[in-house]
């Protein structure tokens, strides 16, 4: 476990800040929530906060990397540390992990201080799991420290979420993002904006939609979508192209694109593909805004269920079929 990336993520260092200082007066919290879109090192940022919990020093910097107990840490091996996450190919953190969890940490610490208990995808949390974490998080066990992250959404319980000191992190600012793009990406004179505002100004987000060949899903996107504009795209190969190769990141791209288009719709802004402002007839201004918000409401809700059993080849389809009003206009 690299807990110690943390440091290296500038806009981490409020929260670090908040529970170094809660563990140097001894009140470091029995139950954290983290929530956090995708890409900001909430993960890190949990894994930081369980070396604070667990060192062995009182360094107040925060975990020494050095101790024991740090590296057993660093080696995966505390045995007063532990993890859940969701199960490969599983859509919630079933039930009977969150009962071994708290099996786990009623039990005496092996080394004689803190435990330390993570949930990562809290929000995946199914109601049999949450209610049975709810009965530990009303009467936590001494010195026994517990951490929740999850995403943003309105699905984890708030009889759960109530019980949490809450911290929510924010993507940084541009510059800094970019800033620290350019010091840790593969290449520094590399155009990282793209990739940021794809990733909705997530650095780490943004680096791996870098890594994953953003550039070239770039290029066929905007292909495919001025065939579409054209009406000479064949649907059914378009589909199967953003079905057989990163799906989610295509349908965030086509987020974006659609965003896009609605302010150059409403003339507020440039065009990303083109230097020209759009300015419509009154009487065609609303008609594309209209039908270039129902193929972003149609998108988005491919991305949300794209992780069900859902038909991924006939969803596409019916997506951009759909949306041959918003693509023609």
């Amino acid at each position: 476990m690299d807990f110690l990336s943390a440091d290296s993520l500038p806009w981490l260092a409020e929260p670090r800040q908040r529970l170094r200082d809660a563990s140097l007066v001894g009140r470091l919290p029995h139950s954290t929530l983290v929530l956090s879109a995708p890409g900001l090192g909430a993960e890190q940022l949990g894994a930081w906060m369980a070396a604070l919990a667990l060192c062995d020093s009182s360094a107040p910097a925060g975990p020494c990397g050095t101790c024991a107990s740090c590296a057993l840490l660093r080696s995966a091996s505390h045995p007063d540390f532990h993890l859940v996450q969701l199960e490969e190919d599983a859509k919630q953190i079933k039930v009977d992990q969150v009962r071994d969890l708290i099996g786990t940490l009623a039990l005496k610490s092996y080394r004689g201080g803190n435990k330390v208990g993570i949930i990562e995808g809290a929000e995946t949390l199914n109601a049999n799991g949450a209610n049975a974490f709810l009965k530990t998080l009303e009467e936590p066990a001494a010195n026994t420290h517990l951490l929740l992250i999850a995403r943003p959404t309105h699905r984890l319980p708030a009889t759960i979420a109530s019980r949490c000191l809450r911290l929510v992190l924010k993507p940084p600012s541009e510059p800094m993002a970019l800033a620290w793009l350019k010091e840790h990406g593969p290449s520094t004179d590399h155009d990282w904006g793209p990739a940021l505002a794809l990733a909705g100004g997530a650095p780490l987000l943004a680096l791996q939609y870098h890594e994953e060949g953003m550039a070239s899903l770039d290029s066929q996107m905007r292909e495919g979508v001025q065939a579409m504009t054209a009406g000479s795209a064949d649907v059914t190969l378009l589909a199967e192209q953003w079905v057989r190769s990163h799906l989610g990141l295509r349908l965030a791209w086509l987020e974006s694109w659609i965003t896009q288009e609605v302010h150059n719709a409403l003339a507020a802004t440039g065009s990303a593909q083109s230097a020209e402002r759009v300015r419509l007839p009154g009487s065609l201004l609303k008609p594309k805004i209209r039908a270039l918000f129902a193929l972003l409401d149609s998108a988005r809700d491919l991305r949300r269920l794209g992780s069900t059993g859902l038909n991924q080849q006939l969803a596409v389809e019916a997506l951009l079929l759909g949306g041959r009003t918003a693509f023609a206009s």
